[in-house]
């Protein structure tokens, strides 16, 4: 299947890059470290980690050659300046699917010799954790032959939270350099290319936090931090956990509190419990718990009830197109109710998934087929424990079927 590329509008990607060079220096303060692109021509394959929703801001405009960004089709399609994406080049595709009309439309750029930009992680960390990265995606950058650059961003995670309604200037980090030839590619294995590009990509925030010691404006908010901290470290129990004053997380339960500072690091107050420095320490507890508790029988699926939310394609927007109730087994995704004025009762394989879009306290995103189906949850404190489970589900699929 040979798919012939779009021209992009040079003068409509050139605004673009002057937009974004004005909001990656005005607030993401950005500072390049390295950028071994300059000058190199296509074909060439960028990977870029996943912090924050507006990453591409400092990649687009650091780099003078034009790229075409891979997109979600969820931002694509819900935002009305999509005409422009179209005409700078965007590829739009389902996160964490890849479809045969993707993997072409990205071919034919490599085969175009042009710079295809990638974020594999698929979505920005709510913890500060990468996003797993899907096995399938290594060897994809095989088949795809072409050199493989790196662009790896630090700090962008504590300038756009995804549980805060706050945004935070602050100094950003762009490093991009090469991490295979073409030729090198070809002779390496799948587990060998996953190393290397896992060693890339994948990061902790709080941890790179502790060498950067940036300060962020309002760096010490941590509302909407209870989104996702859900289980209080001490006392294990869920939905306990509150934010009070702005600065301080603790439990309705057992009094376990810590107070954050302008750096993004919590510092216990009280004599209860332990000191955890960092939200993805404290994320992790919460992963790890989940996951021996499922490994104990407990916790097989979870409901709620729920809203769906559709793309009106007029509209640009998600609009209410009926009720039900989400559930998640170990296995699947059932949505039950009503959806465009008929009764449904959808069944959608989910252990391929590493994780989906979703709203900490608010929402979770299903694809299903070309649509996106947006949960509204009734009880939004579930959603984060929705995407937790389905990342467990994922790693015991992995660990049991997938091998590289």
């Amino acid at each position: 299947m040979e798919r012939k590329l779009n021209k992009q509008n040079m003068f409509l990607y050139r605004f673009t890059q002057a937009a974004a060079w004005i909001v990656s220096k005005a607030f993401f303060k950005r500072k390049v470290v390295r950028n071994e692109l300059k000058g190199k021509k296509g074909p060439i394959v960028v990977i870029a980690n996943h912090q924050a929703a507006l990453d591409f801001v400092n990649l687009i405009s650091s780099v003078r050659q034009p790229m075409r960004f891979v997109i979600s089709n969820s931002f694509y399609k819900t935002m009305p300046v999509k005409g422009i994406m179209t005409k700078i080049g965007v590829i739009p595709k389902q996160q964490f699917q890849t479809s045969l009309k993707d993997m072409h439309s990205m071919k034919a750029v490599i085969d175009s010799n042009e710079i295809l930009a990638i974020y594999p992680a698929g979505l920005m960390c709510e913890d500060g954790i990468s996003t797993p990265i899907p096995i399938a995606t290594y060897r994809f950058l095989q088949w795809l032959q072409a050199d493989i650059y790196v662009a790896k961003t630090s700090g962008t995670y504590f300038c756009t939270p995804k549980w805060s309604k706050k945004n935070r200037a602050g100094r950003t980090y762009l490093d991009i350099y090469k991490l295979f030839s073409k030729e090198e590619l070809a002779t390496l294995s799948n587990e060998e290319i996953r190393e290397r590009a896992d060693e890339a990509l994948l990061f902790d925030a709080y941890r790179e936090q502790e060498t950067l010691k940036v300060k962020y404006c309002h760096g010490d908010n941590i509302e909407g931090l209870e989104n996702v901290l859900y289980l209080c470290p001490h006392c294990k129990r869920e939905y306990t956990v509150r934010v009070r004053d702005k600065h301080t997380i603790y439990c309705t339960e057992c009094g376990f509190a810590e107070k954050s500072d302008k750096y993004g690091f919590l510092h216990k107050e009280g004599e209860v419990g332990e000191e955890l420095r960092y939200v993805s320490d404290w994320s992790r507890l919460v992963h790890d718990d989940l996951k021996a508790r499922m490994s104990d029988g407990e916790c097989a699926e979870l409901s709620c009830g729920t809203k769906f939310l559709t793309v009106n394609e007029k509209k640009k927007k998600f609009v209410e197109s009926g009720e039900g109730t989400v559930t998640l087994t170990a296995d699947k995704f059932i949505l039950s109710g009503t959806m465009n004025g008929e009764e449904i009762c959808l069944e959608i394989p989910s252990k391929m998934f590493p994780s989906l879009p979703f709203k900490p306290g608010k929402y979770i995103e299903i694809q299903h087929n070309d649509d996106i189906i947006r949960c509204m949850l009734d009880d939004g404190k579930l959603a984060m424990k929705f995407i937790n489970m389905l990342k467990i589900n994922h790693e015991i699929f992995e660990d049991e079927h997938c091998h590289v």
